[in-house]
This record gives structure tokens, sequence and C-alpha cells, in this order.
């Protein structure tokens, strides 16, 4: 391949804030998917996978992870400024991930009681997801992502289309599958009603609850869930539990957990 055609390729970039690179490894985790759409691409820029650090611009900015210090928020803008696409990859960069369980805390508190110079230690009150920064051309759910959602939303990116990524709940992927309801036939809480699907229903599947892991659907009924979670034996703390799990900051869940605290 002549260096002229090279340059012409798309430059991908991929960024880590406040995570457990977990959706970073499920995108190295996809090299035989990706052997597809790579010779399509250059990879710029992807400090866990390579020593290779180009410069941007970049064409589409992969980022990982939530907004946590004074640092972070500055340098989102940064990410902003160079990628002409930004999606954002995983729980912790499109809810604030389970970190943003010190959203309801006092963080000062914490950092007394963690660590033994608190006075070096600076942070911001609460963590956030990168939309809440900077503007964010598309969303992938996940903790971690489907790595098959991560190829389909680059190759569409790359070939200009919408990508075709459900938002409907995880009880479809439970139909499809031909799985006997476990809220219904055993009583057990789920989350499934109210949750995206990407999953494939996995926890249902060995007879678990949804735990949310790809936050709300599209159009999440959290109050009908509350009632039946209630019906099941769920008393308010454990419904607010559930909710604040990986994504708890997104403001479906956010909202049902803080109805089941006032009451």
């Amino acid at each position: 391949m002549s260096s002229e055609k090279k340059k012409s390729r798309p430059r991908i970039a991929v960024f880590k804030f406040a995570s457990c690179d977990g959706c970073q490894l499920s995108l190295l985790d996809a090299e035989d998917e990706l052997l597809a759409v790579v010779g399509a691409v250059e990879i710029a820029y992807f400090p866990e996978a390579t020593r290779t650090m180009l410069k941007g611009p970049y064409d589409i900015g992969l980022v990982e992870g939530s907004v946590i210090t004074h640092g972070d928020a500055e340098r989102i803008q940064e990410v902003r400024r160079k990628c002409k696409t930004l999606i954002t990859i995983g729980a912790c960069a499109t809810a604030g991930g389970i970190q943003a369980l010190r959203n309801w805390k006092d963080v000062d508190e914490f950092i007394r009681v963690v660590y033994a110079s608190p006075q070096y230690i600076s942070t911001l009150k609460l963590s956030t997801p990168i939309a809440e920064h900077v503007p964010v051309d598309f969303e992938l759910r996940g903790c971690p992502i489907n790595k098959y959602q991560l190829v389909e939303l680059i190759s569409a990116t790359l070939a200009g289309r919408k990508p075709n990524i459900p938002t409907y709940s995880v009880c479809i992927e439970c139909k499809r599958k031909a799985n006997v309801c476990i809220a219904v036939a055993r009583g057990i809480a789920c989350l499934g009603p109210v949750t995206q699907a990407g999953c494939g229903a996995l926890c249902p599947s060995y007879d678990r609850g949804c735990y949310g892991c790809y936050g709300p659907m599209e159009t999440p009924n959290t109050a009908s869930l509350t009632d039946q979670l209630r019906i099941l034996g769920q008393s308010n703390d454990q419904i607010q539990r559930a909710f604040r799990g990986f994504n708890a900051w997104a403001w479906q869940f956010r909202q049902a957990s803080e109805e089941c605290q006032r009451k």
C-alpha cells in the first residue's frame, strides 16, 4: 500500500478516562472481527494497545471512562476538538459508571478516610458521563460493551450510515432465546424490562435477574417496573440499590432510585 493511500484512511483514536479498561479490552478482543474493517482505517492513537502516538486531528474518537477530575474536564474538551466524530463506549462514558455512586455521598469524607494525605487529592464531587461536558455523536452502552456492536458502529460510521444498534429491552432478547420469564415464573427481581438489549439476555439465561448493565432502553417505564418489584417483595431500599448499579447516573435510573429513596 502506498504512503499516499495509507494517509487517506480514516484515523481512529481511543482515549481513556476514569474506568476499568474493560471496554478497551473488548475492542482488543474483537481482533478477528476487526480484520474486516482494519484495512480501511488507521489506528492513530491507542495507548492500551500500541506505542504509536500520532497527533490529531482524528476522524473517529472512541472514549472510555467518566469525568471525575478537573484535569478530565479540561482534557475532554481537547479530545472533542481533535475528533471529527466522537463516540463514547461503555457505562462509565455514557452514564458515569459504577463510580457515580459517589454522587450521592460526601466525597470529601471518602478522601479523609481512605487517604493518609488527603491534601494531595484533587477530585470533582461528581462522576459524570462525557455527554455532560461535550457534544457526543453516538453512545455505545454496556459494561462492558458488546464487541460486535462496536464493530458494527465503526463500520457504519465509516460508511456514513446509521448503526444497527438495538434500543429495545432485554426482554426481547429473552423472547428470541425462548427463555421463560424469571420474574413471572419464578418471582426473581429483574431489570430486563427497562434495560437496553445488547448482552444477549446473559443473566436471565442463567436464572439470574438482569442487572441493567446496558442502561435504560429507549422508553423505559421505570415506575411500572418499580411497582412490579414491590409485588415481588422488594423493599424501596432494594429497588433503589437495583437501579444504582453500573448505570446509576443515567437519568431514568437515577430518577427511579431517588423516588424510592424519598419513600
